[in-house]
């Protein structure tokens, strides 16, 4: 999920009610714990306004497919799955993250293969593109990251991982819809839009982590 729809964590005192039906039929992967925050390590890619609409051509063809869909607000690239955190491991784990990143530099991706992703509980589906340049860097990142999970015996990345900026999503595993021929006629949105090599061709400066309502960011050099 986008960090923007990452479940923030209350106030100790403050008791929890999850009602899907106030973020769009969206369930959480785990139970709601007090002291335990949704954690997500990313690259935050910007929307420029050339970019918004080659998303709304994407959105209004991929809706004639499935009706449902709803465009994100934002988008990013993510280096860790979504974890939980105990409140008093998250300084010690930016702090780690901090040491561990220090040292990268800044790089770019093309991002131009549309594809569709489910969740790993099927209860969402997603549209993406998918990295074709800077998977290599990418890895790099994620090799760091990896070992800062593990230091709070926390999941680490996908085994093989692709890569992708989540474009809009839909409740329920709809990608027998979204596949086939819905797929190859969002890629050629994409192949035909104007100046689309340039415009998907992402520059990462930083690295986020999102941690409930709290932000880091990480400069790379």
């Amino acid at each position: 999920p986008a960090p923007a729809g990452l479940p923030a964590d209350p106030e100790p005192e403050e008791a929890v009610t999850d009602d899907s039906s106030r973020h769009g039929g969206r369930v959480r992967c785990f139970p709601h714990e007090r002291g335990s925050w949704a954690t997500l390590v990313y690259l935050p890619c910007g929307a420029p306004e050339e970019f918004l609409e080659l998303l709304e051509l994407l959105v209004s063809r991929a809706r004639t497919y499935v009706s449902s869909l709803a465009a994100m607000e934002e988008f990013h690239l993510s280096l860790s799955q979504c974890v939980v955190l105990r409140y008093h491991w998250i300084d010690p784990f930016v702090r780690s993250l901090k040491e561990r990143l220090a040292s990268f530099h800044r790089f770019f991706c093309v991002a131009d293969q549309v594809k569709v992703y489910t969740n790993q509980n099927k209860t969402r589906t997603f549209i993406g593109l998918e990295v074709s340049t800077g998977h290599f860097q990418l890895l790099e990142l994620v090799s760091e990251v990896d070992r800062v999970l593990e230091e709070f015996d926390l999941p680490t990345f996908y085994k093989d991982p692709s890569f992708h900026i989540s474009l809009a999503w839909c409740v329920g595993d709809l990608s027998d819809r979204l596949e086939g021929q819905c797929l190859r006629e969002l890629q050629d949105i994409v192949d035909r839009f104007e100046d689309s090599a340039l415009l998907l061709r992402v520059q990462w400066e930083q690295i986020h982590c999102k941690s409930g309502n709290k932000y880091f960011s990480f400069p790379l050099r």
